[in-house]
Order: structure tokens, then C-alpha cells, then sequence
């Protein structure tokens, strides 16, 4: 996989066909595979979105040649689309929560678009309504809201899921992936069960994330470190279907950030912290197959690392937990 053995147009073609690694500490009766989003050229998984979501919308004539997406993001959402943005002749205008990673937003903008802030105590339902408020003002100007756009997914559908069938010659036992808007985990999750009907589908969040409320679990509301991942209204996330999904995972801040440290030590994986927890629940799924206690229509779990630690260095991702800004 990402092997391109001629050359290319545009840096376009070069998204997806990324690799899958096996994880060291998964173990020998259930390997965990992951997924390496990085390798993508805006380095996430995000990509797959950005270039997909465009090319269809433009195809639809919903986004006018020319035209200016305006779209409330963390990040590497707005990294996506910017880099599908310049090469399709469409601007771009993005709103980042305040707190998100600065070095996304100099990406961002170096990609030649345009950021805007919102305070942080507004979440992302004040980045998404700030977008709407934009996108009013301008001409020829949509949102293509990847929480609720069912491109999102779809993406993931004719990408992500049949890279990781063919690869794994379709005997996916599991399929573990984080809950942000939950794109990934649900286009990748339902051409896989397609293939394996009996495919276990486990969502992952941090702890003090509300996911797990869709499951009728009693979880307490907090803030997290992990970017990327979980909410604090699942009401604002529409891709998310609760009953497509076998479980809900919360996986603490502290063991994330740990975790991190020990895949690049051990691993050479520089990922970020919802990689880490992604794996943490994964490996967790993979265990308790190896033991028995979990029946998997075959012994394999894949998971996604989406993003790079290189983009968090800046929040002492590889310092003390303390020091850790999130």
C-alpha cells in the first residue's frame, strides 16, 4: 500500500492507500492492525473527506464552480478540505474553537485559506453556527458540515473500508474507531459489515465525552485533553447511529497520554491522542477475544490512528501529563 509507482497530476491522487500496521502489543491469536492516516499528503485522515465531499458536491453543482466553503473545524478537517480546496479552484473559510492546535490553523492558512476563531467555551456548536452566520454573508458560499453530511461517511465507504477488506483479505473481526463526528467509523464500518455481517463495531471517546449516554450508559459530562474525538451534545453529531454500533468505549486522558508516549518509545509511532486512545480500546477489544470473552467473527482488530503527534509537540504531548495542555 502507498505505493505509487508512477507519477502523479496533483497531489490529489496521492490520498488514501495508506498503510496498515500491525500494533507490537496487540497479541499473537488477535493481531490489531492500524491504520496510518498520516501518510495522507495533509497528514489525517481528513483528507479522504476533504477531497471526496468537494469533488461530489462540485459533480452536484451544490457547490458552485469557484464557489467558497465555509466549515466549523478542529483542525484537520479544514487541512483537508484546504488542500482539495486549492487544487479544485474553490476557497476556503474555516472557524476553529480557540483552543484547537495552532499548528493546524498555520496550515490552514498556508494552504491559502482563511481562519476564523470562536471562543472555546463555545464548542463547536458555536463554531458551527458562526459558519451558517458566514455563509449567509457570502456569495456562492455552502457549508459542507461534516457532522451531519452523509458525504462524510460515504467517503469512508468507498475508500477506507475497502482498503482495509482488501488488505486483510476481508476477515475483519473488529473494527474499532473514535467518535468525533463519526464519519470514519461509521462509513468504514458499514461496507465492512457488509462483508462480515458479524463485524463487532466498538466507538471510542474520551472519558467525560457523551457517546456512550446514545447506549444508555450513565457517564458524567468533563473536560478532556484528547482532540479530535468525543462530545458534549451528541445531539450535534447526526452521522452517528447508536444502534449500528456494539459499544462505547471511554478511555481516560491520563492512560491516553500515556499510551502515546509508549507507541513512540516502543512502536515508532508518532501519532496523537486520539490514536492512542483508539488503541488503548482496540488492543482492550483484542484481549478480551484472545481470552474468550468476546466472540469476533475472526481474530483480527483493525483501528485508525488519524493524525500526527507532530501537530501537538507545541502541547507538550511528550512531557509530563501536567504539562500536557490538550
Amino acid at each position: 500500500m502507498t505505493t505509487h509507482r508512477r507519477p502523479l497530476d496533483s497531489v490529489l491522487e496521492t490520498i488514501g492507500e495508506t498503510p496498515l500496521v500491525r500494533v507490537a502489543a496487540s497479541p499473537d491469536d488477535v493481531p490489531v492492525y492500524a491504520k496510518l492516516e498520516s501518510f495522507n499528503p495533509g497528514a489525517s485522515v481528513k483528507d479522504r473527506i476533504g477531497k471526496y465531499m468537494l469533488e461530489q458536491m462540485l459533480d452536484s453543482g451544490e457547490l458552485p464552480d469557484g464557489g467558497t466553503i465555509v466549515e466549523p473545524t478542529a483542525g484537520n478537517t479544514g487541512i483537508g478540505f484546504a488542500v482539495a480546496a486549492g487544487q479544485l479552484g474553490v476557497d476556503a473559510v474555516f472557524v476553529v474553537p480557540e483552543r484547537f492546535s495552532v499548528e493546524k490553523q498555520q496550515l490552514m492558512r498556508a494552504l491559502g485559506a482563511d481562519v476564523i476563531n470562536t471562543p472555546t467555551e463555545d464548542g463547536m456548536g458555536g463554531a458551527i453556527d458562526r459558519a451558517h452566520e458566514l455563509a449567509d454573508e457570502l456569495d456562492d458560499a455552502v457549508v459542507p458540515q461534516q457532522f451531519s453530511n452523509p458525504l462524510n461517511p460515504e467517503a469512508h465507504y468507498e475508500t477506507t473500508g475497502p482498503e482495509i477488506g482488501e488488505a486483510l483479505d476481508g476477515e475483519v473481526g473488529a473494527l474499532v474507531a473514535g467518535c468525533g463526528t463519526a464519519g470514519t467509523l461509521m462509513g468504514t464500518g458499514r461496507y465492512l459489515r457488509e462483508q462480515v455481517p458479524e463485524l463487532h463495531v466498538t466507538a471510542v471517546e474520551p472519558k467525560g465525552s457523551l457517546y456512550a449516554t446514545t447506549k444508555g450508559r450513565d457517564v458524567e459530562q468533563g473536560e478532556y485533553k484528547t482532540e479530535g474525538i468525543g462530545t458534549h451534545d451528541p445531539s450535534t453529531n447526526e452521522l452517528f447511529d447508536p444502534e449500528f454500533v456494539d459499544d462505547v468505549v471511554q478511555i481516560p486522558d491520563e492512560d491516553t497520554h500515556a499510551e502515546m508516549q509508549r507507541l513512540a518509545a516502543e512502536e515508532g509511532q508518532l501519532v496523537a491522542s486520539s490514536s492512542a486512545a483508539n488503541c488503548l480500546a482496540a488492543l482492550d477489544v483484542a484481549e478480551r477475544a484472545a481470552a474468550g470473552d468476546l466472540a469476533l467473527p475472526h481474530d483480527c482488530v483493525v483501528t485508525v490512528f488519524p493524525d500526527s503527534s507532530e501537530r501537538y509537540l507545541s502541547k507538550g504531548v511528550y512531557g509530563s501529563y501536567e504539562e500536557w495542555e490538550g
